[in-house]
């Protein structure tokens, strides 16, 4: 991550977790391995990118991109492998600089239910 003292929230994310304004580096790492626990075919990048969703931390990838220092082609390339196992919906693409925008899926929220962050 490229801010080790917090992630700030993104109010335009869907699905995100009501008041939470910021997470710290640590909270949102634990996180994304819990998830991984409980799922664990998912790759580091594939369970920030929900966890970052569900948290309303980013809703497309040039953002997650920015917010967590990752190459924004690894990112789309995530994503893209997500959205073809139903654990994203893609709702939109942009032409000119790849950047996608995701929704997290019926799957992906079941997923996500199994961790802290299907209690908050």
């Amino acid at each position: 991550m490229t801010d080790t003292s917090s992630v700030a929230g993104n109010s335009n994310a869907s699905d995100a977790v009501p008041d939470e304004e910021d997470i710290s580096e640590e909270r949102f790492l634990a996180l994304v391995d819990e998830l991984r626990a409980a799922t664990p075919s998912l790759s580091p990048i594939g369970g920030g990118v929900l966890v970052a969703l569900r948290l309303g931390i980013s809703d497309d990838t040039r953002t997650f991109s920015r917010t967590l220092g990752i190459e924004h082609a690894l990112v789309l390339r995530e994503v893209t492998e997500l959205a073809e196992i139903g654990l994203l919906r893609i709702v939109d693409r942009k032409q000119r600089s790849q950047k996608a925008s995701f929704a997290l899926t019926d799957i992906s929220t079941a997923l996500l239910a199994r961790t802290s962050l299907g209690r908050a």
